[in-house]
């Protein structure tokens, strides 16, 4: 009997070391579990204040962009030389509006590298102008007239929004078709959001 005694003495130290060695582990795993669940935190925290910087830099861009207007469809090389003066001229003609003063720009241009596929479509022009109400007429004329045409070339005068704004007012294309064959109104309105 005191053989099974001593045997069973053995094995219960056995054990309450065993016990000891988990009960350290899991102390150790709580602490790095806590240690995590502080990082996640932060990261979520940091998460939220980089959507918020974003948003707030797409604002920041959309709202330098605001005098700005994007014309898609005019021919390259059709400007000439001198894009202010091709736009001073050419837009008064395709919108039908009589400017006093007369338009003004900033310098404007075409976007991206010359294409060296004259058959491809050609590059928007951006121009800044340099008065607001000028920029509100001709987008007002451009959504209630549009496309104009030059040449047999169908040309179109867009707002110039920033590349996180015009991916989100893409998400509402798929509703056009449906909206128009309800014969309904619609517009989207900054910020547009689905």
């Amino acid at each position: 009997m005191d053989a099974s005694i001593t045997l069973l003495t053995l094995e219960t130290k056995s054990m309450r070391s065993d016990i000891a060695g988990f009960q350290s582990r899991v102390t150790g795993l709580e602490q790095r579990i806590g240690s995590l669940e502080t990082q996640v935190n932060m990261s979520q925290e940091r998460e939220q204040d980089f959507l918020y910087l974003r948003s707030k830099l797409t604002d920041m861009d959309d709202r330098s962009r605001r005098d700005n207007i994007r014309l898609l469809g005019i021919p390259e090389n059709e400007e000439g030389s001198d894009m202010q003066a091709f736009l001073s001229s050419t837009l008064p003609k395709m919108t039908s509006l009589d400017f006093d003063p007369p338009l003004e720009f900033q310098p404007a241009h075409r976007t991206g590298p010359k294409r060296s596929d004259n058959s491809s479509r050609p590059r928007p022009i951006i121009a800044c102008l340099l008065r607001h109400n000028q920029t509100r007429q001709i987008l007002q004329v451009a959504r209630s007239h549009s496309p104009f045409r030059i040449d047999q070339h169908e040309i179109r005068i867009t707002a110039d929004y920033s590349k996180e704004t015009n991916e989100r007012r893409k998400a509402f294309l798929a509703l056009r078709p449906w909206l128009r064959k309800l014969e309904m109104k619609y517009g989207l309105f900054d910020p547009a959001r689905m």
